[in-house]
């Protein structure tokens, strides 16, 4: 970028917006960014009160930020979203169904490891709405060195960087334990919550099952629900490590393969993830039936998207594990599970 006269500036290209002021009847930008001068725009630019310009020269190869703009966020997306057109250097980036967003970060942080380029995402592993912005991108210059914009297509070669996949209607099943339940002593509050959870991420409770603080008998709740079509299994009550809960050696009674007992996330510390063959069981501790978010709303959707999480990506939610249970509920547009 360089100052030069407004008399020497025809055919240059301007570097940023100029704004018009005709009192009492306009305020506004009259020359946006990347306006390239024209010989009758020089006697408007006196009339504004320019003497001087603010220039870039463009080389014969060089890539218009628009452009540019559009061709990184082309390259870097995979299914369930939808670019705009560019608008002042910059392409957003929107949702295009209700989904789960995913962020590739070795791509993203690889992108951005190009000064010349910005590339600004929400955090993955959330719920996003259908129409939903979850990203931007542009160039920081006006123009760019063609190279800039080509090694950003071969990076995302390589991958995704941002996706949404969409969230897989399933059969669920609820096995609902313990003796004060199953003998009618206590209403339970559990059922009502999962199907109204379940169904707000599109997926339907086909039975609830209910069992005794029994291994075997929450073993073979379990396989009735298999049997029925279930696809994924909700086991409730009996998941602390009180003698008389049960529910995790039923789990293991049932055959189920463990990746974790346990999770760094509160609410949520005594969750069980587990899996008979491909069929997801989850373990859902008291807190999910009286919390508005919990480590229900942090696995179960990816869980629905087709997701297999590991031990490890489980214990990584001690970081942003602590729901601050404020007074007003601002999930997901807050700290937890971030």
């Amino acid at each position: 970028m360089k100052e030069i006269p407004v008399e020497q500036s025809i055919g240059t290209v301007l570097a940023h917006d100029l704004t018009q002021i005709i009192p009492g009847e306009y305020k506004g930008p009259r020359f946006k960014k990347g306006h390239i001068i024209k010989e009758e725009d020089i006697p408007v630019l006196i009339s504004m009160g320019k003497r001087h310009l603010y220039v870039v020269e463009k080389g014969d190869t060089d890539v218009h930020e628009d452009e540019a703009a559009l061709r990184i966020a082309k390259a870097s997306i995979g299914e369930g979203v939808r670019l705009t057109s560019p608008s002042e250097g910059k392409v957003e980036i929107f949702s295009d169904c209700k989904g789960l967003l995913k962020i590739n970060e070795d791509l993203l942080g690889r992108l951005i490891d190009q000064d010349d380029i910005m590339f600004a995402a929400i955090k993955e592993n959330q719920i996003v709405e259908k129409d939903m912005k979850v990203a931007g991108t542009r160039v920081i210059p006006l123009f760019v060195n063609p190279g800039v914009v080509e090694s950003a297509e071969d990076i995302c070669k390589e991958g995704t960087v941002i996706q949404v996949k969409p969230l897989k209607p399933m059969k669920v099943g609820i096995v609902t334990t313990g003796s004060e339940v199953y003998s009618g002593k206590i209403k339970d509050g559990f059922g009502p919550v999962l199907r109204a959870k379940f169904s707000a991420l599109g997926s339907e409770v086909i039975n609830q099952v209910f069992a005794d603080d029994d291994e075997d008998m929450i073993a073979a709740k379990i396989h009735q629900l298999i049997d029925e079509g279930a696809e994924i299994i909700g086991v409730t009550g009996g998941m602390s490590v009180d003698p008389d809960d049960l529910t995790p050696s039923g789990i293991r009674r049932a055959g189920g393969h463990i990746v974790t007992y346990g999770a760094p996330v509160l609410p949520g510390a005594m969750f069980m993830l587990a899996y008979i063959d491909k069929i997801p069981v989850v373990g859902l501790p008291g807190c999910v039936m009286y919390s508005g978010v919990s480590i229900f709303d942090l696995i179960v959707p990816r869980l629905l998207a087709g997701e297999i999480p590991t031990r490890g990506e489980i214990k990584k939610l001690a970081h942003g594990g602590l729901c601050m249970n404020c007074e007003i509920c601002h999930y997901p547009n807050c700290t937890f599970g971030k």
